[in-house]
């Protein structure tokens, strides 16, 4: 499905999103890791596959997803947040 198919105006809000991802993914990555701290369950278990999945989207190394997921460390992804925040 092209863009053709969208106004302009959503054309361009498409594009803003897809121009801030990066921005977009790393606050959403911050939002998480408060919520880890709260969940519990199979709630915190879903949280950590999108943890995971936005980590990928940031381009973080996937050895370190791995040792943050496996261990589901939350004071691990807090300390990648800040190097993240950083970066911006």
């Amino acid at each position: 499905m092209g863009m053709e198919n969208y106004s302009p105006h959503q054309q361009k809000i498409i594009k803003r999103y897809y121009d801030n991802i990066d921005q977009v993914s790393w606050q959403r990555l911050a939002e998480l890791v408060a919520d880890l701290y709260l969940a519990e369950g199979k709630k915190r278990d879903k949280m950590w596959t999108s943890a995971a999945s936005f980590m990928e989207k940031l381009k973080v190394p996937q050895s370190r997803i791995d040792v943050i997921v496996t261990k589901k460390d939350v004071e691990a992804l807090a300390k990648l947040v800040k190097e993240l925040m950083g970066k911006e």
